[in-house]
């Protein structure tokens, strides 16, 4: 035989050599929930390993990862229900949980990128990322409050705001609202094709942010569907985003490769709590050895044509590529 594809696989160093994707640790994002109190690590048991954290022990992780490498953290504050209303008033409080924990790592680890999340589900008393009314989540009405939100975050300081809400129009909304209030600088990574995905389970035990009636296929996309991705992509590109990024991630590989074959933007992937859920699962049931299948899980991302990986797994993937 004249060809033989093997000779490109018989040494590590020749596998490398030829290797087309790489990952490394300043292409993850680290996603971690945030909660009041001091010294608190509270376990999230669908999540094994992954704990909501109080200011001080998210600064601590988040020199962790910072030295590790890892490129930013995503914070998802969990706040108390008492806060919690159908307008998500808490959202825009300037000592509110989120914007005092953006503070305190801009502070400590000024130089890790902090980014937030834009949507009502975690302030609001419905669980919805909308307005809600009469059963219906209203969509128009819902973008001033998002506007708000990201203003707050900014005045927080946050680098990079990623509304995962869904609503038509809400990233021409907040690209007007923060230029309007200073903050041109401010990145928007939008969450352009979030699809309403059964994968969500332990995130939103993670933030008790379960809709109370109803659910959010109205506003998700609908797992069965890769064109409207494309209409998506074009009207969040249109709008004002900076980055572009599919959730989930692994189930949705094509997506990303479709994002990637129809805009030149930056595109994160969302490696989500129930893919990193399941992992844990199987390894700790010894049917799959878990770092392997993490890294074979965060490359694929990567091939398919993701720049950035939000992960859960974020500290360890970057512990391992650093042996």
């Amino acid at each position: 035989m004249i060809n033989r594809p093997r000779r490109n696989r018989l040494t590590p160093r020749i596998r490398a050599l030829v290797g087309e994707t790489t990952i490394q640790p300043k292409n993850l994002v680290w996603p971690t929930f945030v909660q009041e109190g001091k010294s608190q690590r509270t376990p999230i048991v669908s999540m094994p390993g992954i704990s909501r954290l109080s200011i001080d022990q998210l600064v601590a992780d988040s020199k962790k990862a910072f030295d590790l490498g890892v490129a930013a953290v995503a914070l998802f504050p969990a706040i108390d229900d008492s806060l919690k209303n159908p307008e998500g008033k808490e959202s825009v409080n300037p000592d509110g949980l989120l914007q005092r924990a953006v503070k305190e790592l801009k502070k400590e680890v000024p130089e890790l990128v902090v980014i937030t999340d834009v949507a009502l589900d975690p302030y609001s008393s419905d669980g919805h990322d909308g307005l809600v009314q009469n059963g219906q989540i209203l969509n128009d009405e819902t973008l001033p409050l998002l506007a708000a939100m990201a203003v707050a975050q900014a005045k927080a300081g946050v680098d990079v705001v990623a509304p995962s809400d869904m609503m038509d129009g809400r990233i021409e909304a907040i690209r007007w609202a923060l230029d309007g209030a200073g903050f041109e600088n401010v990145l928007i990574c939008s969450y352009c094709a979030k699809y309403a995905s059964a994968f969500y389970g332990p995130f939103r035990d993670a933030l008790e942010s379960t809709p109370k009636e109803g659910d959010k296929k109205t506003y998700q996309m609908d797992p069965a569907n890769t064109r409207e991705a494309i209409r998506e992509i074009h009207l969040d590109e249109e709008e004002g985003a900076d980055w572009l990024l599919i959730k989930p991630g692994l189930p949705y590989l094509d997506v990303i490769r479709l994002t990637r074959e129809h805009s030149e933007l930056p595109i994160a992937a969302y490696h989500v709590s129930g893919e990193y859920a399941m992992l844990k699962a199987a390894a700790e049931k010894g049917w799959l050895d878990y770092e392997s299948c993490l890294m074979e899980s965060l490359l694929s991302m990567r091939r398919a044509g993701a720049d950035m990986i939000f992960t859960y797994a974020a500290i360890e993937a970057a512990s391992l590529l650093q042996q």
